[in-house]
């Protein structure tokens, strides 16, 4: 455009302002144009005219053009075909006048704009790849590898919690990948204690299954050695029995309940509809309540059931009574009957059997201890087997079991039955 300007201006000089169609057609060439005109004083000049076009240019104003036109203008050079003429109007530098057009063939335009495209793409496609090379190595430092340490430390924990070469040491790191590291490192320890503790009770429940005959017989002849001894008449014999006789039932109880706990292996429950109130009649009855001289008030209406296998459900029951019927022996200094009440709660997706005392109470820093096994006993000699072992059965149906203080100052256990349903 500046080209085709300063050529109209060179016939400023020429005399009467004519040349020769020699240098008009020079002046066309060096300028790379057809045609050049000048409107000024709102008069429009044809300065330099090239052979007549067969049809009408592209028009080009490029002093008012839609911001649009930068976008679409381009990829019409590129893609508008061959031999293409453009006509372009713009506001003059070099002279005064209200505005230059030219007409000019598209190809060198074209040329140069693929040319400028083509090295944009090289560009463009350079800079591409050197991000998304950076990004590669930052998540593969950053990301990639911390999680592979990660995964490789549980693989070899899984195949060997063992192994120290199997411990994850943190990185320090104070983001999620930090945390996680310093998670699993928390939960490599535990599972190590809750593994040895494990084997250690393995070992103890072999052990106690190897010396279970020979204990069995020892322990019956210590039985009736004593039945002997208390058809003797010696007062100072009679007087001693009854401890004797004690202590052996303890052992008994105990090698028995140790035997129960780490040899059995529960079969999956029989789920199904059981009427709640005779299943606590009947674990009443077991637990010898009525015989210690306890009273059992049992509130559930008779038409609940629940959703339980009739045999399990009446051994959760049967612990869980025995528990708080051995609390209410312990007490000392009782001035009113011991009481264990029973009632039943409907949830909208579970059930609650809440089996309550007016024994002594536990405090609750301590109620978890009494399900641990051989740890919670509430009598002295106890084995502590009874809650851990309907927390066990308890389990299979997904419910909970847990111990909270009863309104009237004991203990009361409560049994959560999911899926418990109540008859119409």
């Amino acid at each position: 455009m500046r080209a085709a300007e300063l050529a109209s201006l060179s016939t400023e000089v020429a005399p009467d302002r004519g040349v020769t169609k020699q240098l008009s057609d020079q002046l066309l060439t060096g300028a790379g144009v057809e045609t050049i005109a000048i409107q000024a004083d709102g008069l429009r000049r044809l300065v330099l005219q090239g052979p007549k076009l067969a049809q009408a240019p592209y028009l080009v104003d490029l002093r008012d053009q839609a911001p649009v036109s930068w976008i679409t203008a381009p990829f019409q050079t590129l893609f508008g075909g061959d031999g293409r003429m453009v006509r372009v109007i713009a506001e003059p530098r070099f002279r005064k006048a209200d505005f230059v057009e030219i007409v000019a063939p598209d190809a060198e335009l074209k040329r140069a704009l693929s040319d400028y495209v083509g090295r944009l793409i090289l560009v463009v496609g350079f800079v591409a790849g050197l991000a998304g090379l950076l990004v590669y190595l930052s998540l593969n430092l950053f990301l990639v590898r911390p999680m592979q340490r990660i995964t490789f430390a549980m693989e070899r924990f899984r195949a060997d919690p063992d192994d120290p070469a199997s411990h994850l040491e943190p990185s320090g790191r104070r983001d999620e990948i930090g945390r996680a590291e310093v998670e699993l490192d928390r939960m490599q320890a535990d599972l190590r204690v809750a593994l040895n503790a494990r084997a250690r009770l393995a070992a103890l429940g072999e052990a106690v299954a190897k010396i279970n005959h020979d204990l069995r017989n020892m322990l019956t002849s210590a039985q009736i050695a004593s039945e002997r001894l208390a058809a003797v008449k010696d007062p100072q014999v009679a007087q001693a029995m009854p401890r004797l006789e004690r202590a052996l039932d303890r052992a008994v109880k105990l090698a028995t309940d140790g035997l129960a706990y780490g040899k059995t292996q529960e079969p999956a429950p029989d789920a199904r509809p059981t009427p709640l109130s005779n299943a606590l009649e009947m674990a009443a009855e077991e637990a010898r309540l009525l015989d210690k001289g306890l009273r059992f008030s049992n509130e559930v209406d008779p038409a609940v059931q629940v959703q339980a296998d009739p045999d399990q459900l009446h051994r959760i029951l049967v612990n869980l009574l025995k528990n708080a019927r051995e609390a209410i022996e312990q007490q000392t200094g009782r001035t009113e009957p011991g009481v264990i009440r029973a009632s039943f709660v409907q949830e909208p997706a579970s059930g609650l059997i809440r089996l309550a005392d007016n024994g002594p109470g536990v405090p609750e820093r301590a109620r978890e201890r009494l399900f641990q096994p051989f740890a919670g006993s509430s009598r002295p000699g106890g084995a502590g087997l009874g809650l851990a072992i309907a927390r066990d059965l308890i389990t299979l149906y997904g419910g909970r079991v847990w111990l909270e203080r009863s309104p009237p100052g004991g203990l009361r256990a409560v049994l959560m039955l999911p899926c418990a349903v109540k008859a119409a």
